[in-house]
């Protein structure tokens, strides 16, 4: 049986995976938590083998999330269920810790294998951010300006283009 944590600050969301994980044979859905404290919380306090964590929740930064998960909790395999397509997300994700990396937009059956492989040690990624790397190793090394951003500057610079305001984006990240 794997022992599987959910992480979305979208009740439907939540609702959707518990059901879909909980219809499928072999998992149990140990915990749920809506943003980054209640899920420090829910993994301090609960066993799980999987974590399937958003990276797009109040209170934390899901890539610095990802990262005091594992400093905290090595063995807990995490993997990011997101709205983000984009690779530069993903390479975030996977250099934080991350074992797998998935859009919201998949299937459930690939729900179900992704949280099986990363639950048996191995590493997740959707076929279409498999053709983002591989297609990402034929270009030129050059860096864009937005990839040497450390992850909170990234963070900041998100949540600028999302519209945010700096009072919002303060409060948001506790400055």
């Amino acid at each position: 049986m794997i022992k599987v944590l959910i992480a979305d600050d979208h009740t439907l969301v939540r609702d959707g995976l518990r059901h879909i994980l909980q219809n499928a044979t072999g998992f149990e859905v140990a915990g749920e938590a809506y943003d980054g404290p209640s899920t420090i919380a829910l993994v301090r306090a609960t066993p799980a083998q999987v974590l399937v964590l958003d990276l797009s929740m109040p209170g934390r930064n899901g890539v610095e999330l990802i990262k005091q998960i594992k400093d905290e909790k090595p063995a807990l395999r995490v993997l990011v269920l997101t709205m983000h397509a984009e690779q530069q997300y993903a390479v975030r994700a996977f250099r934080a810790g991350a074992s797998g990396y998935l859009t919201k937009e998949s299937a459930s059956a690939e729900l179900v294998g992704a949280v099986t492989k990363v639950a048996s040690g191995g590493v997740y990624v959707s076929l279409a951010m498999a053709e983002q790397f591989a297609q990402s190793l034929n270009e030129p090394a050059e860096t864009l300006p937005h990839q040497r951003l450390s992850d909170r500057e990234f963070d900041v610079f998100r949540r600028i283009a999302a519209g945010q305001t700096l009072t919002e984006i303060a409060q948001a990240l506790c400055v």
